[in-house]
């Protein structure tokens, strides 16, 4: 929204470049460690058991920071510090900031948000603008796609590999809106783990793999975790070539900007017929060959 002059200080999360140079006020403590995704997942769950934090905050560099304002977020406790632990950091600062909570569960929830960020720092008719040029943007997705009469893809999107989740809050909406259906997701709330031969008997025509937090390569790193399971070999979308790996920036980041870069590249994945994928996005995903290897997007792709 063109606030960033405003931003004194990240996350380690932080997807923009642009603002790495920003300090970094909260950290994890399972940065660096080469972890994986079972152990990344026993970690999290071990210290939700627990009541511990992963997440911990440079006390000493938040008071020197002297927020006006700080946006925290309850959504995922496993991706991100919450609100609570925020505020027991807050709560020893000589100044007392204003938290704002973010906590989109869908898709509306997320254009809502941009709006509530705006009006924080004083400049409501920003988030009106920004909301309503994605609006029209994601709606021209949506017109194009139910004006090609097309089918609704059987899809599955997989948020984490092992143990496998299913998508969760505002992805099934980006699903659906490409013009596909996946009757394993959990709309407006958590992703659930869930077993192998659910999915085997679910049989999507399309699996998109973009697990939290991982990059296209990191995936590959951990493919065989799939490949070698019992029924992979049979899964249409494998025997038909439409396994396809994503960034994960596009979905699980409740960025509206990048939430809308995500439906365009799931509708070309979808329905390549009846669109045409943004040539930002064309490093944004590899599609799984059926020999198991990976692949570029196609030569014959059709780019603007």
């Amino acid at each position: 929204m063109g606030l960033q002059e405003h931003l004194v200080g990240i996350t380690f999360e932080c997807p923009e470049q642009a603002l790495k140079e920003k300090p970094t006020v909260v950290q994890c403590v399972l940065e660096g460690l080469d972890l994986s995704s079972r152990q990344i997942n026993s970690f999290f769950s071990a210290s939700k058991r627990d009541g511990e934090s992963l997440y911990y905050v440079n006390e000493d560099l938040l008071e020197e920071l002297k927020p006006d304002v700080i946006f925290t977020q309850d959504v995922c406790e496993v991706c991100q510090i919450d609100t609570e632990c925020t505020m027991a950091a807050v709560a020893k600062l000589p100044k007392q900031p204003e938290i704002i909570s973010i906590t989109p569960q869908s898709l509306e929830d997320v254009f809502k948000s941009a709006e509530v960020i705006a009006t924080a720092m004083g400049v409501p008719e920003k988030g009106h603008k920004y909301t309503r040029l994605l609006r029209n943007r994601i709606s021209e997705t949506e017109h194009r796609f139910q004006k090609s009469g097309s089918k609704r893809q059987k899809v599955f999107f997989m948020e984490w590999m092992d143990p496998i989740f299913n998508s969760g809050h505002w992805i099934p909406d980006q699903v659906r809106i490409a013009g596909g259906k996946d009757k394993l997701s959990n709309p407006c709330g958590d992703s659930t783990g869930m077993h192998w031969e659910e999915l085997v008997k679910y049989d999507p025509d399309i699996l998109v793999i973009a697990p939290c937090g991982f990059s296209i390569e990191r995936t590959l790193s951990e493919i065989s975790l799939l490949t070698s399971k019992t029924g992979w070999e049979t899964m249409s979308a494998v025997r038909n070539n439409k396994v396809y790996i994503a960034d994960f920036e596009l979905f699980t980041q409740s960025s509206l900007s990048t939430l809308a870069d995500g439906i365009a590249l799931l509708n070309y994945l979808f329905h390549s017929e009846h669109s045409v994928l943004p040539s930002k996005l064309k490093n944004s995903y590899i599609r799984w060959s059926a020999d198991h290897k990976a692949t570029r997007p196609f030569k014959d792709a059709n780019l603007n």
